[in-house]
């Protein structure tokens, strides 16, 4: 049975290389000699990490054997061992011109380093805090019992300003915040200019005697908007 398919890689692949998945490339991918178990991950990574592709800048034999060197680091597998099983033939020519194995671990070193590889492994580790987060939110809750019931008001007092610190809103949310403060500045500037400028025709009004001080005072700011399909108010 056929580990790969074309349809769903095609799918799977940002619009811009989806067109370059072709039949040829699924019929290579299942020729590759693998282990079951390790073709079905194989498989599952290559779809999970298309999105490092979206930019266009790497070739999609270059992905497939960065995700294949991926996916062996991500077993367990040390630089050199994931190295020579993602190109096995390469390593078997090298151990047949008696390259030396120093020399082979400065390729493999290297390629850990490649660009395509770090990009596919940082989509792959989960962020610290957040594989952490139970412990977090322990630590917390002892933060906040230390801050109600210790003796030492030291120990209350610091267990409070960890409190703050660690429930605090992010940075981003802020700023997100001061963008919007920010905005209805103008706005509220024009609506102080609009009611002074309605305050005069009031005082106008009245001086010349057009409107009494009673209606003013019982009329208001807002005058609804007749709307074209509406009858008269």
């Amino acid at each position: 049975m056929s580990t790969f398919d074309l349809a769903v890689l095609q799918r799977s692949a940002p619009r811009n290389v989806a067109k370059n998945i072709t039949q040829e490339t699924i019929d290579n991918l299942n020729s590759l000699s693998l282990d079951p178990d390790f073709a079905e991950t194989y498989r599952d990574n290559i779809i999970g990490y298309m999105s490092v592709l979206r930019d266009g800048r790497f070739k999609m034999e270059d992905y497939f054997h960065a995700v294949r060197y991926c996916s062996y680091k991500l077993m367990g597998d040390n630089n050199i061992t994931a190295y020579t099983k993602t190109f096995p033939d390469k390593y078997a020519r090298w151990v047949m011109l008696n390259v030396p194995d120093k020399q082979i671990h400065a390729y493999s070193t290297a390629y850990s380093k490649n660009k395509l590889v770090n990009l596919i492994m940082e989509q792959s580790v989960v962020p610290f805090y957040v594989y952490n987060q139970e412990a977090r939110q322990k630590a917390l809750m002892v933060q906040m019992e230390l801050m109600v019931s210790a003796r030492s008001e030291k120990v209350r007092s610091d267990a409070a300003n960890s409190v703050l610190t660690h429930t605090k809103a992010p940075e981003n949310i802020q700023v997100q915040m001061d963008i919007g403060i920010k905005d209805d500045t103008g706005a509220i500037h024009e609506l102080r200019m609009a009611t002074q400028e309605l305050l005069r025709m009031q005082k106008e009004k009245i001086i010349d005697g057009s409107v009494s001080v009673e209606q003013v005072a019982g009329g208001s700011l807002y005058k609804p908007v007749k709307d074209e399909d509406d009858g008269d108010y």
